[in-house]
């Protein structure tokens, strides 16, 4: 897979070796669950790897991850069934041979967690051998897959062009819904929806379920509407009211890069001044 193509993290295979550079703990949290999830379902071993640090302290940092909305991860951590070597000195292809035990693993589903606080900050600049070791060890392995995931916010501009070298490319949460008519990825900062194709009476459904799925404690959500070539009223009053399923008072929802059409039916409806309805960028 080329660089710079994002692979949903649900369609990872045995062999996989990518990266995740997330923008804020939302992101990182969806990913790295479904991930995580997956691998629980597959039956496969899964190891946690934060290289340089003690494993305990890596456990409290995943129970307070998953402690408010993720039982079945909380209880794969507390169960050892989320294995977390921490800093045991050895080698990542040992880590990954040993997972599992002898006859009893169906795959290896490795998640890699990189501190910069382990080397002293910024640090960076010793994550690529640690990365490249990795993939060495998932490609000889046969039967793993492994995700990293790094704040972004680390790196300076170009910084993560060593890391990238070192993975087979990005991964990034998959569609929320998807029936070839329109897709709806998520947004996470900020936090909201990402819709490109048609919407209409098909594929409305599918956005209405999208929209009640965002988080009703957000302070404002973003529609990014920069893919859309079709919407029909019925779909414009779904986003004009997305606030419905909102406990915040006074959300703003922001309507990015609408086309041209729907900005037209929200000025003939009387909708364009709704309450805290905010436009950035018309196409």
């Amino acid at each position: 897979m080329a660089v710079g193509h994002r692979a949903a993290v649900g369609e990872m295979r045995f062999g996989d070796h990518f990266f995740l550079a997330y923008d804020n703990g939302a992101e990182r949290y969806a990913v790295l669950a479904a991930y995580l999830r997956a691998g629980l379902r597959a039956g496969h071993a899964l190891v946690h790897l934060a290289d340089g640090e003690p494993a305990d302290a890596v456990r409290d940092r995943l129970r307070a991850l998953f402690a408010a909305d993720a039982p079945d991860l909380l209880a794969a951590v507390n169960d050892g069934r989320l294995a977390v070597p921490g800093a045991s000195g050895r080698p990542p292809g040992e880590v990954i041979a040993a997972a599992g035990g002898p006859g009893r693993r169906a795959g290896v589903r490795v998640s890699v967690e990189a501190s910069p606080s382990s080397r002293g900050w910024p640090g960076t600049a010793g994550f690529a051998a640690f990365e490249d070791a990795v993939g060495r060890a998932v490609a000889a392995a046969g039967d793993a897959m492994a995700l990293c995931q790094f704040d972004r916010h680390w790196f300076g501009p170009g910084g993560l062009g060593a890391l990238e070298a070192c993975h087979g490319g990005p991964v990034g949460a998959g569609a929320v819904f998807d029936d070839g008519v329109l897709r709806i990825d998520p947004l996470f900062a900020p936090p909201g929806l990402r819709l490109s194709g048609s919407i209409d009476e098909s594929t409305l459904p599918g956005l209405l379920a999208a929209l009640r799925g965002l988080d009703g404690r957000a302070a404002h959500v973003c529609l990014d509407l920069a893919g859309v070539e079709f919407c029909d009223l019925a779909g414009l009053r779904a986003l004009v009211g997305v606030n419905e399923w909102s406990i915040v008072p006074d959300r703003l929802v922001v309507l990015r890069s609408a086309p041209r059409c729907v900005e037209m039916m929200m000025r003939v409806t009387g909708w364009e001044g709704a309450p805290g309805i905010v436009h950035e960028g018309v196409r």
